[in-house]
């Protein structure tokens, strides 16, 4: 027979969000409560809880998944443990958070990015680049993903080319693992190119900050504009690779110059032809200021019916690498792709699709510092990769991966029920024995609050 088990409440200081104990860990190697003492576009009269704590608050909100005013309420009932791992003294009243918040608006935003990037700097324990034929490159990678923010009356929500209401942000990605350097929320309605040339100056002057390696920016065809790459050629050491706006291009006009160009390579199967190749003329003729990689398919079916007429699908790529194959080109720009799950963290992992407030400076502001507890958590899960023992994790943690999705690292180390002990005049938490992850999470605490940085 199973075994009935009852309910018993006890007195015990319990909490389930342990993971807050390296998170805290890493605020504090980057001094930032201390980093907005004075705002000076913001004026509030002897505040008894400071801006730092407000925004470490709403930061410790993001780090679990929860980024919404009403949640901090959950920690006030207790407040020990939550503004004792994050080290503040306060915790603020939903209505006071919601106030504040409003009331700094964008004036804390670059002051995150920086502690941002002197974090990244001094606990990021890789910042791995692409490989390619010619030499290694740090991938920075640069998107705009559509917010939903339907049914809302929010400031800045319009349609996005997405088809939903929203707001269309742009993020900024370094290396294969993704660390987020620069953010911009815009209106949803508002061109991906409008802004970009100043948002890739400020990340390249971010990213500058941390690395002096080999740069690649990889952009899709909504920033394929002359603009972006007047700012790029004035950086050394930074090339780009983008996918180029056919516009009105022809595509017969494509095929046609596919079939004729030389040292071309022809991909043939029973249902399409395909050529990928390099040209210096477009369809016209006419010169081109660079050349252009293209792959040119010819298909004769679809869903395994015959087509009356072939259909011809054209991509093609500007790229200021020298020395690179088509394929090698085209397989670079496949892997920008991974970007897309990128946001996939931000908007589902983070629960930040969906902005709390109603004004735009309000929601940029929290987007920020979404941006400073994504990284954040990337940090703790590449740590939790290199000191983590296979033979104490569970079979399904046991596999080779090069980066840990965020849901996996709150699902792991953030959301760890312990117990809280007073003894000898100091506190400490107990994992209990039935945690498989709890030496991983030791070690990871240990290694961020004794490492350098």
């Amino acid at each position: 027979m199973p075994t009935t088990i009852n309910v018993k409440h006890g007195n015990e200081n319990l909490v389930s969000q342990s993971g807050l104990l390296p998170v805290g860990a890493l605020l504090k190697s980057i001094n930032f409560a201390q980093r907005f003492k004075n705002l000076p576009d913001v004026h509030c009269v002897d505040p008894n809880i400071s801006h730092g704590e407000i925004l470490s608050s709403m930061l410790g909100l993001i780090c679990v998944g929860k980024p919404d005013y009403i949640a901090i309420e959950i920690f006030r009932q207790d407040p020990f443990f939550f503004t004792q791992s994050l080290g503040i003294s306060n915790c603020p009243s939903q209505s006071t958070l919601r106030e504040r918040i409003d009331l700094i608006g964008e004036s804390a935003n670059e002051l995150i990015k920086e502690a941002s990037v002197e974090m990244i700097r001094g606990k990021a324990p890789a910042i791995s680049p692409v490989q390619t034929s010619v030499g290694n490159y740090i991938p920075l990678d640069l998107d705009v993903s559509p917010f939903d923010n339907s049914k809302t009356k929010k400031e800045g929500v319009s349609r996005t080319y997405k088809g939903c209401d929203g707001y269309a942000p742009m993020f900024g990605y370094l290396g294969t693992e993704g660390y987020l350097i620069n953010v911009e929320l815009r209106e949803g309605s508002q061109h991906s190119q409008k802004n970009t040339p100043e948002f890739i100056q400020e990340i390249l002057k971010l990213t500058r900050q941390i690395t002096q390696e080999p740069l690649l920016i990889r952009l899709d065809s909504g920033n394929d504009s002359q603009d972006n790459f007047e700012v790029i050629k004035t950086c050394e050491g930074v090339d780009v690779l983008v996918k180029r706006n056919l516009r009105k291009e022809s595509l017969d006009g494509w095929l046609i110059l596919a079939q004729n160009t030389e040292s071309v390579r022809l991909i043939r199967c029973g249902h399409k032809s395909v050529w990928v190749g390099q040209t210096t003329v477009d369809p016209k003729g006419r010169a081109l200021p660079r050349p252009i990689v293209f792959k040119v398919t010819e298909r004769y079916e679809e869903k395994g019916e015959p087509l009356l007429f072939p259909t011809i699908e054209v991509e093609t790529y500007w790229v200021t690498i020298a020395g690179l194959s088509p394929q090698e080109v085209i397989n670079l720009y496949h892997d920008h792709g991974t970007s897309e799950q990128f946001h996939s963290e931000i908007k589902s992992d983070l629960g930040l699709e969906r902005f709390p407030s109603c004004r735009f400076s309000s929601n940029s502001l929290i987007l920020h510092l979404a941006l400073l507890a994504y990284n954040i958590l990337r940090i703790i899960g590449q740590i939790s990769l290199e000191e983590q023992d296979e033979n104490n994790l569970p079979i399904n943690r046991r596999k080779k991966v090069s980066r840990r999705r965020l849901r996996t690292v709150m699902q792991d180390l953030m959301y760890m029920a312990g117990r809280l002990i007073y003894s000898g005049r100091r506190w400490s938490i107990s994992f209990g024995k039935i945690n498989p992850f709890a030496q991983l999470a030791e070690n990871v605490l240990y290694r961020l609050r004794c490492s350098p940085g």
